[in-house]
């Protein structure tokens, strides 16, 4: 669904009131505002909203390109909630989890904070970015949730030896290795970048974008005519699990 950014507030699916742990994954890698990172104030309409209903322990969890600490970045933005576990990728337990395709596009597991695991509702919010005339939207958030010291490249650092794999393919793997019940794409702002992620060209745009993670990709993607392989690629794998 898309929302007017300027009319949002978040009402929460049914299950929330259900769940006893919430996972939010923000777009939070570096130190630099909204629209580069997810905003404040998109999480704190997001938190209120599940606390209308619910009384869940609800968590935020990120990871940062060069394997450093989250916090100094979670304190930066503002991510200051009350009764709010704000986690660091890099400081969790990690899992060896299988991708469930028959046939895995690129990666057949992956290491994972087992907190994801546990948690009965996964949430990931991101910033509507352009990056090098893709996509960079809720499914592609889900990347820095893997820890870098399992997938550094020496060369390149942070992901790299996922991106040598063929990124999109990865990304499309992550999409179903980790089904995330919800995608929110925070675009009151566009943002546009060529190399630097953490700058680049800023656009009122004035919309939310809320829903499963795959379709509100493809509808943010429609709707900017933007190019997202990882979409072609999930929606083909989809019809190879249901056949």
């Amino acid at each position: 669904m898309i929302f007017e950014a300027s009319e949002f507030v978040f009402k929460p699916p049914s299950v929330v009131s259900r769940a006893r742990r919430i996972l939010i994954k923000p777009c939070a890698s570096y130190p630099a505002a909204y629209p580069v990172t997810t905003s404040q104030e998109i999480l704190a309409t997001i938190i209120e909203g599940i606390r209308q209903v619910s009384d869940a322990d609800i968590l935020l969890l990120e990871g940062t390109p060069g394997g450093g600490p989250i916090h100094p970045i979670y304190q930066a933005l503002g991510y200051n909630f009350p009764r709010v576990l704000t986690l660091d990728v890099k400081d969790c337990i990690w899992v060896e989890v299988d991708n469930p395709l028959p046939k895995p596009l690129a990666v057949p597991t992956f290491w994972v904070p087992n907190v994801i695991l546990s948690s009965d509702y996964l949430i990931t919010v991101a910033p509507l970015k352009i990056i090098k005339g893709r996509g960079n939207l809720s499914i592609m958030n889900l990347l820095s949730l893997l820890p870098t010291s399992k997938y550094r490249d020496e060369a390149k650092g942070g992901w790299g030896a996922l991106y040598s794999l063929g990124i999109d393919k990865v990304i499309a793997d992550l999409y179903f290795t980790l089904p995330f019940d919800l995608g929110i794409i925070e675009g009151r702002q566009k943002f546009t970048s060529q190399d630097d992620p953490t700058q680049g060209e800023v656009e009122e745009y004035g919309k939310i974008f809320v829903g499963e993670p795959y379709e509100i990709d493809r509808e943010a993607s429609e709707a900017l005519g933007l190019k997202t392989e990882y979409l072609d690629l999930i929606k083909s794998a989809k019809v190879e699990l249901e056949t």
